[in-house]
């Protein structure tokens, strides 16, 4: 350091400058002068500047205080830094020259622009740059700098976000297994997506998509039954699915109707089974219309009700359910391919099969039998169908019974009844659509108890199997 007080002679810098060549070498003193200039220097000492301030301030504008903090950060961070001239509060002039240990001085070049000598080229020297230091940002800015990036950086994530929710839109989703009680319906021939809207409806899933994303992954899915299903209030789409695979969640009560049955007997069976009261199953009985009975059968009820076991459901009518049996009828003659025209007769001629065959085996015989006799004009002369008549039930008649004129009697009228006399089952419709092959005009049933009959082509064969018969009733009175 080297100062000259103020009030020293306008010209003093010769003096000061050999002082500091003398203190600092020549090549060093080289950089002194290339940095600050030695006519801006005397100039300023010689207060030609007249805008500047009456206290002087270092040529950096840094306060005079800073100056050895100025001077510690620059060589931390410029290695290129050589010394300064700064003049003190009384106007005296004094030289800091600090000596840094770089390994590379005094190597020509440098990394910045103006070619300057040495170190200096990498700070600019007198070809590029002005030299002087960069100001320091202050923490409080480099703090607001700091908050503003981050806000820009949430602003944007947010908006993001908000943007791809709206491309891409999550499916509302209740979580768990909900709660109370929700029934609802499955109709027949309901896609999944049918199903997740009535899920929709009942508020028992938020959106449709978890479920039938659940539907996809499950096999299991495709074989949901229509019916009603005892499900909760704001399930997941996962728990709503897991409880329609559940067959404990179905509300139904199952009725089983067998074959042969009159429509009198159906009716009594489903309001036992069902707590339906029979005043209500007999008057949906007399609107066929609304049953969905076909024209050809000529609003006769009877043979219609196909035999089967059904699902009753809660809310279910007694028109509903006597309507789903009426479908099952026309679903199997469909099937077998009948046509309109025949379906009364086939009907009427199955229900007979149905109440006289003795087993499975022996219907397609029995409606040989029939077909034989209708063929050559031959009365069918048949117990059931005048039991039938006289609202009686049994294997045997009386001559008042088979007196009665209906036109049911098939003792008194030849060819087949106006209409059925039970409610055959697909078997007994499959055996008049084929019945057996052969020559028989005759049978009876010898054992009711195991159902044997026995078949025959002449009236002699047939009165000793009529003995077998008679011999069974004394062995069994009362029947």
């Amino acid at each position: 350091v080297t100062r000259l007080p103020a009030g020293h002679p306008s010209e003093p810098l010769p003096e000061l400058a050999t002082e500091v060549h003398a203190a600092v070498g020549a090549d060093r003193f080289d950089d002194v002068e290339d940095d600050h200039g030695w006519q801006a220097a005397s100039a300023r000492h010689r207060g030609e500047f007249d805008d500047e301030p009456e206290h002087h301030e270092h040529v950096d504008a840094h306060p005079h205080e800073e100056h050895d903090d100025h001077l510690h950060d620059d060589h931390l961070h410029d290695d290129h830094a050589a010394g300064s001239m700064v003049f003190d509060e009384t106007g005296g002039l004094e030289v800091v020259v600090i000596d840094d240990h770089d390994d590379h001085d005094g190597h020509d070049g440098g990394s910045g622009g103006g070619g300057g000598r040495g170190r200096r080229g990498g700070r600019g020297g007198r070809g590029g740059g002005s030299g002087r230091r960069r100001k320091r940002r202050g923490p409080i800015t480099i703090v607001l700098s700091l908050l503003v990036l981050v806000g820009l950086v949430a602003g944007i994530g947010i908006g993001g976000k908000a943007l791809w929710d709206q491309l891409n839109p999550v499916a509302e989703d209740y979580t768990g297994t909900g709660t109370g009680e929700v029934d609802v319906r499955v109709e027949e021939g309901d896609s999944l997506r049918a199903i997740a809207a009535t899920l929709v409806d009942a508020d028992v899933i938020a959106s449709s998509d978890p479920f039938e994303e659940a539907a996809d992954a499950n096999p299991a899915a495709t074989g949901i039954q229509p019916g009603v299903y005892r499900l909760r209030s704001q399930m997941s789409g996962q728990a709503a699915l897991d409880l329609l695979l559940d067959p404990a969640s179905r509300q139904v009560s199952k009725v089983t109707i067998p074959e042969g049955l009159t429509q009198v007997q159906i009716l009594d069976r489903l309001a036992e089974q069902t707590g339906m009261p029979l005043a209500d199953l007999q008057a949906a009985a007399a609107d066929t219309a609304a049953l969905g009975l076909p024209p050809y059968a000529n609003g006769v009820l009877e043979g219609w009700l196909f035999p089967a076991t059904y699902d009753i459901e809660p809310g279910d009518t007694p028109a509903t359910v006597l309507s789903e049996m009426v479908a099952g009828a026309v679903r199997v003659l469909d099937e077998l391919q009948v046509p309109e025209a025949e379906r009364l007769a086939v009907l009427t001629e199955a229900s007979i099969v149905q109440a006289e065959a003795g087993s499975v085996e022996d219907m397609g015989m029995v409606a040989r039998v029939l077909d034989n006799r209708l063929a050559i004009g031959m009365p069918l002369q048949l117990d059931t169908t005048v039991n039938y008549a006289n609202g009686k039930s049994g294997v045997t008649t009386t001559a008042e019974d088979r007196a009665n004129p209906s036109p049911y009697n098939t003792y008194a009228n030849p060819g087949l009844p106006p209409g059925a006399i039970s409610n055959p089952g697909e078997d007994a419709l499959r055996a008049v659509q084929n019945p057996t092959p052969g020559d028989w005009l005759f049978f009876v049933v010898v054992d009711p108890d195991t159902g044997e009959t026995r078949f025959a082509a002449t009236k002699e064969e047939h009165d000793a199997n009529v003995l077998l018969f008679q011999q069974w009733l004394r062995d069994n009175p009362g029947n």
